[in-house]
């Protein structure tokens, strides 16, 4: 199966959600008027596009009819496409690194599907040709070591790795110190996500920062936020406050194929103006891809 069409499957929740109500929605009305703008957007709303974003695109939508002349409601869900796809924005936002070497840090609370991703991640930038090396920074959840280094056996990538309960900054020195020696192209960093204690966690990514800056200064650098799609809205509130302890760069969704909360894609786009930069759509391990926001889109609506 294509990626395209794995897409279009893994959404398939999310599309019963927002396409079949847009397309009763348009089908009903005979006419482009108030009482139209008002179901589209509480479609939108209902489907974790969330308020403001819902909002936007209604307005969008009112100015693009009238610019455009058009009055029969069939045509709308053209523009709707289109306008999300703006909202979205569509330059190249991959997770492959501009430059090399790299190295990413992963962050994101307990139970998001942030070592899986890490794993994933890595089977990616393998499959494009890239070294890739772990670090098991995340040495206090119980588990999250080992669980990273079945993910590192599987994939075929190395993992370092300090005892649990160890500090992590120290974790992510020697990490850095074998990716200079192993000639590694992209080394990928596993985090605490102890978000309910803001001070400790922003304290530890503050030193983590620190040894980067110190030890790979030469490093082309970025944090990535893995969120859970099922939980919609709350992956924003959760957004919102890691960009509170951390500069995120990119953002990863995961679990958008069990899910009908798929629109939250959008609303994080709009309302976080950070780019997805991967999305999951199922538990195989080339489930996790770059984002198209043209494909998502197509295979939503």
């Amino acid at each position: 199966m294509g990626w395209f069409e794995k897409l279009k499957e893994g959404l398939s929740k999310t599309r019963s959600n927002i396409t079949d109500k847009i397309e009763e929605i348009l089908s009903i009305n005979k006419k482009i008027d108030e009482e139209l703008y008002e179901e589209l957007e509480e479609a939108m709303i209902m489907s974790d596009i969330g308020f403001n974003t819902s909002s936007k695109i209604i307005e969008t939508l009112r100015k693009k009819v009238k610019e455009n002349k058009i009055s029969d409601p069939d045509d709308v869900k053209n523009l709707l496409k289109n306008i999300i796809i703006e909202i979205i924005g569509n330059e190249s936002k991959g997770i492959v690194p501009e430059k090399l070497p790299a190295v990413y840090l992963i962050v994101g609370v307990n139970g998001v599907g942030k070592t899986t991703s890490i794993g994933k991640m890595a089977y990616y930038l393998k499959n494009k040709g890239l070294k890739v090396l772990l670090a098991a920074g995340d040495t206090f959840r119980a588990a999250a070591i080992d669980q990273l280094e079945i993910w590192g056996n599987r994939v075929g990538v190395e993992v370092i790795k300090h005892q649990e309960g160890s500090d992590p900054a120290s974790v992510i020195f020697d990490a850095i110190q074998a990716a200079k020696a192993r000639k590694v192209d992209v080394l990928i960093c596993d985090t605490a996500g102890r978000l309910h204690n803001k001070k400790n966690l922003m304290e530890e990514l503050r030193k983590i920062n620190k040894i980067i800056e110190k030890e790979y200064s030469d490093a082309y650098k970025q944090t990535i936020l893995v969120l859970d799609a099922t939980t919609g809205q709350n992956a924003l509130i959760q957004a919102k406050q890691f960009m509170e302890v951390s500069d995120v760069n990119g953002i990863i969704l995961t679990k958008l194929d069990g899910t009908a909360k798929g629109g939250i894609v959008i609303a994080v786009s709009d309302e976080l103006k950070i780019p997805v930069k991967m999305i999951g759509v199922g538990e195989g391990m080339d489930d996790l891809q770059e984002f198209d926001a043209n494909a998502f889109v197509n295979a939503i609506l």
